[in-house]
């Protein structure tokens, strides 16, 4: 009997047992296959993350979905969404209420959005379904609490304003200005379109397909105006021409501008729409597919401080298209003007004595060091590019074998004999001959010993009277200074040229390529030392370095340090202090004084009454090899006023390619000499 009952509670306990298992593995089963209101709204706002608006739709419930068409409430989203370019989209449930079948959920939101960061708390209502989880109650507040349905969301861009680049005399070099933006109405073309159409083909320097193309855009109605080119206010020969076309409108619109064209383009460079690959490289730092950025010149360099950060705004808009509330806004950020040493009347007035020629200079203040001029030719207009380069004129440019793409000015040249006052100062300062001291005549032909074989230098003209200094330069002996050359040294005369910034990068705003003396940074030859003494070998200088070493001349031997930010401080910056001394500089300064007063000197012909000028000539001659007879030459004149109390104190290092059979350095003087007058 007790086995019985022993039994009997044993069977009942394991039956308590499993029951209690039952009950709480049914209990995890049921809560495994339960799917909270909040799962819902979090998978709901995933597939939004993921641009997934086909998943987003299906969490709605299926009484919203009849409301309105799925194309609708997808295109809804999609349009709002990616127009406002939300991102980094995260919700916080604040509270659930659940009530019978239905649940409501409260929320804050917060995304990333073309206008900033945007939060806002928001209502989800929930209805339960047939398979144990929740549909979402679609409405357009779901997007937005205040948006109703027939609201619409507008996103306004507040454009920012580039910084200008301004001259000395704040007169605008580079700036948002008014142009004119030329296109067509179709429905006011007249019959005869085709024949319309090439005449503005040609006035605009575009092909017809070009204005085909447009004309035919799916936008296009026939009042509407569809841009072809937009160009400078100024160009009203142009637009009388055009306007006596059926059809063509003209229309103020804003562009960079820049005012002095053709003479400051290489200098100031040029701006156009952004391009995929700067967008990517410039992330993060408030660009858009639509901002401009600067391609090439000072655009360029200083485009962080230039360059303006458009801002945006969201807001809501009802049936009639009032603004009902903004959602978010992100002010414009205006970029900063830049001011510069240049001086737009001479650096207009540079670039028209040269414009004919292939040539590059730099005109420099030698009292501080201030840029008033950098000119480089043949070359472009900035406002081409700007306002709209068409294929013809890109065509013409990049396929111009005189280069006007190319900035000569940052480039290298052989120096010719006006290297020859810096080998002079040289050999003054390393005590390798005096000033006074007598080189003797060599005639017009000269090699210091029979081991130069076949190599002699040569020299124009023979003097009378001492082969010192003064005459060398007055006559531009090249003998005398291939002489002063060897007398200096090797060492000596790289360890000056070191001093004076050879082989160095110069600091300059815009990158100068690099002054050498020697293919591999050594004179190799006796010859090598020589052709340098005079400014050939394989000597190279940048002209705006050249104006550097000028400047020494005419500041008793210290070397200005070029600059063009322009600053109320006039106190100049030295490269480097004493590179030659007091008393060298002005002996030299003297000298070159004389090459200009002396009938005899080489620059005479570029004396001007009441103004004391200092200069040296140059012919650089330019060979594939020694044994080419033809070649070609470089002009150089570089000359600065000689009076350090002169009203307009100048400094101008010039040079002209190809004047061989045109005068030579002379060619140059003619030129450059109206700067000064």
């Amino acid at each position: 009997m007790y086995q019985k009952s022993k039994k009997v509670v044993i069977i009942v306990a394991v039956l308590v047992i499993l029951l209690v298992i039952g009950a709480v593995g049914f209990f995890m089963w049921y809560n495994s296959t339960k799917v909270n209101p909040e799962d819902t709204l979090v998978a709901y706002i995933d597939a939004l993350k993921a641009k997934d608006y086909e998943t987003r739709y299906s969490k709605n419930r299926e009484e919203s979905k009849k409301t309105t068409t799925k194309e609708d409430i997808i295109a809804r989203n999609k349009n709002i969404y990616e127009g406002i370019e939300a991102s980094n989209l995260s919700i916080s449930i604040v509270q659930v209420t659940e009530k019978g079948n239905k649940a409501q959920i409260v929320y804050s939101t917060t995304m990333q959005t073309v206008a900033g960061q945007m939060s806002f708390s928001n209502t989800a209502n929930l209805i339960k379904n047939a398979e144990n989880g929740y549909d979402i109650e679609w409405s357009s507040s779901l997007i937005f609490p205040e948006l109703q349905e027939d609201y619409k969301v507008r996103v306004e861009t507040l454009e920012g304003t580039r910084g200008r680049i301004l001259d000395r005399n704040d007169v605008v070099l580079a700036g948002m200005q008014t142009a004119s933006s030329i296109g067509l109405v179709p429905g006011k073309m007249a019959e005869n379109k085709e024949e319309d159409i090439a005449k503005i083909a040609t006035l605009l320097d575009i092909s017809e397909d070009t204005i085909q193309n447009a004309l035919s855009a799916s936008y296009v109605k026939d009042d509407t105006f569809v841009p072809l080119k937009t160009v400078q206010k100024g160009e009203q020969e142009l637009k009388n021409q055009l306007l006596e076309i059926s059809g063509i409108k003209i229309i103020d619109t804003t562009a960079r501008v820049y005012p002095l064209g053709e003479a400051s383009s290489h200098l100031l460079g040029y701006v156009q729409t952004i391009n995929a690959e700067e967008l990517k490289e410039n992330a993060n730092k408030g660009y858009t597919n639509t901002s401009v950025i600067g391609k090439t010149g000072l655009e360029k360099i200083y485009e962080d401080t230039l360059k303006a950060i458009d801002g945006a705004e969201i807001y809501i808009v009802d049936a009639e298209g009032n603004k009902k509330k903004t959602l978010a806004k992100k002010q414009e950020q205006n970029g900063k003007d830049i001011k510069l040493t240049i001086d737009s009347t001479i650096q207009q007035k540079l670039y028209n004595q040269l414009k004919e020629d292939k040539a590059a200079a730099v005109a420099m203040n030698p009292n501080t060091g201030e840029i008033l001029a950098l000119v480089s030719c043949p070359t472009f207009d900035s406002n081409d590019f700007s306002l709209g380069m068409t294929t013809n004129q890109w065509n013409r440019l990049s396929q111009d074998e005189a280069k006007p793409l190319y900035n000569r000015y940052l480039q290298t040249y052989v120096p010719g004999s006006g290297f020859k006052p810096i080998t002079g100062a040289i050999g003054l300062d390393t005590n390798a001959f005096t000033a006074e001291e007598d080189f003797g005549t060599s005639g017009t032909k000269w090699q210091a010993s029979n081991s130069w074989r076949d190599f002699y230098v040569t020299t124009l003209t023979t003097y009378s009277g001492s082969a010192n200094l003064q005459n060398a330069l007055i006559y531009s002996d090249n003998i005398y200074f291939a002489k002063a050359g060897m007398k200096i040294g090797k060492q000596n005369f790289m360890n000056q040229l070191n001093a004076l910034g050879f082989a160095k990068k110069i600091s300059f705003e815009q990158e100068l390529a690099m002054s050498t003396y020697s293919n591999n940074s050594s004179f190799d030859t006796e010859t090598q030392l020589a052709n340098t003494g005079y400014g050939q070998g394989e000597l190279l200088v940048n002209p705006v370095h050249m104006a550097m070493i000028y400047s020494s001349f005419a500041n008793e031997g210290n070397m200005l340090q070029a600059y063009l930010i322009y600053k109320e401080d006039k106190t100049p910056t030295y490269y480097a202090e004493q590179v030659f001394s007091k008393e060298t500089a002005n002996t030299i300064k003297e000298d070159l004084i004389q090459v200009v007063e002396n009938p005899n000197g080489t620059a005479h012909s570029a004396k001007i009454d009441g103004v004391v000028l200092a200069a040296k000539t140059g012919t650089a001659e330019i060979k594939d090899s020694k044994d080419d007879t033809e070649g070609t030459e470089l002009g150089w004149l570089n000359a600065f006023t000689a009076d350090k109390n002169a009203q307009n104190p100048l400094l101008i290092v010039s040079m002209v390619e190809d004047v061989k059979e045109r005068g030579g350095s002379h060619y140059v003087l003619e030129k450059i000499k109206p700067m000064f007058e």
